[in-house]
């Protein structure tokens, strides 16, 4: 029994050894191997059980026959194709390209097809079987990846999309015053802006409004519209005057804290009104709109419907799990459900009319950076999994894992591991859809945008999955198909022209980052991780060429906060420190990597004479100044700095954590995104990014040759 065990547990993908963040061997429990592969559908009780598991898993990895192939199967480009079962040589196919080209040939004497020339999806026909061929690329998409440089220096910055401000936005950054901001940081040589999340939350629920917990990855975040841009303003402003709620849009707009529940019902009551004038209407103009939103309704097709369906199952039930629903109106394609649809078409429309109108102005805003000059433009963020109760679990049932959620094991900074509470991609059911959900997926988030960063990129070669009920140490990692999921992140990366960044930060499986550098996907290179064996920051010279550079992440301090030790403050708020942690040993701690740091950038002249640094010791804005120039020497060809170590701010977006205790996801700038950029500090900051990234810069010994400073001795 145990060897059977074991053997459907590697069968089903489970990683039965595996090294911790300490490098120290792990090995996953056979109750916890009994417990996930019962959860993965291949029962474990008795002996028979097993043996059927296993023949079910074997003819899942090696089908007898084409009848029992996969509807998709990825190649790589100009590679000799091996079928998922043999067939004789000799036989004949037809493959239709993508384009509508036919090929007519018969496979060669090992019994394989040749290699196909043209990347796309096309269409093979063989043995009385069709299957989809999805040709993909070796590497992704990078501008001048086609000789123009042979290192690309681009820098641009990131931004948290509902911190940017604009006149009249009700308290929630949006799609407008993204266009607005884009245009003066192109201005100001920016190649890219890489923004938070997108995602599709609820609008049932906006007391739900973490971005990376989204309702579904498939659709956009209909609060940052701004029909402004589609409907002109005057509209707006008598549907806000309609229902009555100028003075409170007003009062949210001017908040320091995104306050998501009321701004968000507070949109979304004037959003009504809008629609409903938008649907009477009856001029020109507003028909032709209408028509167009047609034609965006149409192109959606079931994805769209399934999701504004959705939406408004939630309004009539309540901000409830799609579980606890009446039976028939859990399954998408029930005739109960289409009666449902009849009967709230105008409640359908209207969620139709807000996906319509964020797409909408995300595409402005993208076109606007391009326009101004961008390489990139907008660079999406793809979350690495879904609320267990939103719209993509109940939409693509088949496609989602039941009964675990994403986290992540112990390690060095979480004792007690992680359990994020997210729904994860079945790796089987994504075989027996084609990839479906994978790919819509990818292609939602490259539609508006010239870039994505997939959140925890590990995530597409293992997930460590917990059981429901059970805690994170109770977990274990389930395999996925990597090197299929790579082959169609670089299709949709060429189709789309984008350039595609993999969150690599944390434990990392060995070769993972060599995998990802092969297939041209870039990771990431944090300031505070990029140190030697003895805890030295690297020189320019030592970072990656084959990974972007930046300062911090949202849920990272800032530079001016680390500098000031405002994340330490958090912590012992908090109560967030190990056991073998105080708040005076971790001040001590950060007046020795004050130094480091600082010797690194050469804020301690030729030689350093200190080992400790106090924060006055230094300004803040002298050290952002040195790190932008650090960053901007390295080989990255890429470098991203977070608007707040543009703006020299302390406060970090997210903690993670915490929940109530620290305003995350709220924080909003206090400039209008027009002027976000306009201070001549933050005109020296980036004018010293560019100038280091064209070479024009050197890095020197002491900062005064740049900004007029003495260097600290």
């Amino acid at each position: 029994m145990k060897v059977k065990l074991r053997q459907l547990a590697e069968a089903a993908g489970l990683l039965l050894e595996w090294e911790n963040s300490d490098g120290e061997p792990c090995q996953l429990p056979e109750s916890v191997q009994r417990t996930l592969l019962e959860i993965l559908g291949f029962p474990t009780e008795n002996e028979a059980a097993l043996d059927e598991s296993l023949q079910r898993l074997k003819r899942l990895h090696a089908p007898e026959s084409p009848a029992e192939w996969p509807p998709l199967v990825t190649v790589d480009l100009d590679t000799s194709i091996t079928l998922p079962s043999s067939l004789a040589p000799g036989t004949a196919f037809i493959l239709v390209l993508e384009q509508g080209s036919r090929v007519e040939g018969t496979l060669d004497s090992d019994g394989t097809l040749p290699g196909i020339a043209e990347i796309g999806y096309h269409q093979l026909h063989i043995a009385d079987t069709q299957l989809t061929l999805a040709v993909a690329p070796q590497q992704c998409f990078f501008p001048n990846g086609a000789g123009d440089e042979a290192t690309p220096r681009l820098w641009g910055l990131a931004a948290q999309l509902y911190a940017l401000r604009r006149s009249g936005d009700g308290g929630i950054g949006d799609v407008l015053a993204l266009e607005n901001f884009v245009a003066p940081a192109a201005k100001l040589g920016a190649d890219a802006l890489a923004i938070s999340p997108t995602h599709a939350m609820f609008s049932a629920n906006p007391d739900n409004y973490s971005p990376y917990s989204p309702s579904t990855r498939l659709l956009n975040n209909v609060l940052y519209s701004a029909p402004e841009t589609m409907l002109g303003e005057d509209r707006v402003l008598d549907a806000q005057a309609r229902n009555g709620l100028q003075e409170e849009l007003r009062r949210l707009e001017a908040e320091d804290l995104l306050d998501w529940p009321e701004a968000a019902r507070a949109k979304l009551s004037w959003l009504r009104f809008l629609y409903d004038d938008f649907m009477a209407c009856e001029d020109d103009d507003t028909q032709a709109l209408r028509r167009k939103m047609q034609e965006f309704r149409q192109a959606g097709g079931e994805l769209l419907e399934d999701h504004c369906c959705f939406e408004a199952l939630q309004r009539e039930f309540g901000p409830s799990n799609w579980r606890d629903w009446p039976a028939a109106l859990r399954d998408p394609a029930s005739p109960e459900l289409a009666r449902f649809a009849e009967t709230r078409a105008h409640e359908i429309g209207f969620h139709v009319f807000l996906q319509w109108l964020a797409a909408d102005g995300l595409t402005r805003a993208q076109h606007a950076a391009r326009e101004n000059g961008m390489a990139i433009g907008l660079i999406a963020d793809l979350a690495v999994g879904a609320d267990a109760a939103g719209s993509q679990t109940w939409s693509r049932q088949e496609d989602m894992l039941e009964g675990v959620s994403i986290g992540a094991p112990p390690d060095l900074f979480n004792g007690q591991g992680q359990n994020w509470g997210l729904a994860a991609f079945s790796p089987f059911g994504l075989k027996r859809s084609g990839f479906r959900s994978f790919i819509d997926m990818l292609r939602s988030a490259f539609a508006h945008a010239g870039g994505l960063r997939i959140d925890h990129v590990l995530g597409l070669m293992r997930l460590w999955l917990v059981p429901q009920g059970a805690s994170a140490t109770e977990g274990g990692y389930l395999r996925y198909p990597l090197d299929d999921m790579l082959r169609l992140v670089a299709l949709e990366s060429w189709r789309h022209r984008a350039i595609v960044i993999g969150e690599d930060l944390g434990t990392v499986a060995p070769g993972f980052r060599q995998q990802l550098a092969a297939r041209g996907i870039l990771g990431m290179q944090v300031l505070w991780f990029e140190q030697d064996e003895d805890s030295n920051y690297l020189a320019v010279s030592q970072w990656s060429p084959d990974a972007l550079a930046t300062t911090s992440t949202h849920d990272l301090p800032t530079v001016a906060g680390w500098w000031a030790g405002r994340d330490i403050e958090w912590r012992d708020r908090l109560g967030l420190f190990k056991a073998n942690q105080s708040l005076e040993g971790e001040q001590q701690a950060r007046r020795h990597e004050r130094a480091k740091l600082a010797t690194t950038l050469g804020l301690l002249g030729s030689k350093p004479t200190t080992q400790t640094l106090e924060a006055a010791d230094i300004p803040a804005s002298q050290v952002l100044d040195a790190c932008a120039r650090h960053l901007g020497g390295t080989s990255a060809p890429l470098v991203l700095l977070p608007v707040e170590d543009v703006l020299g701010l302390e406060e970090q977006a997210n903690l993670p954590n915490s929940t109530a205790e620290h305003p995350n996801w709220r924080r909003r700038w206090a400039t209008d995104a027009c002027d976000l950029l306009a201070s001549d500090e933050v005109h020296q900051r980036l004018g010293a990014l560019a100038l280091s990234r064209s070479g024009e810069l050197k890095e020197p010994t002491s900062p005064s040759a740049l900004f007029g400073r003495p260097s600290h001795e």
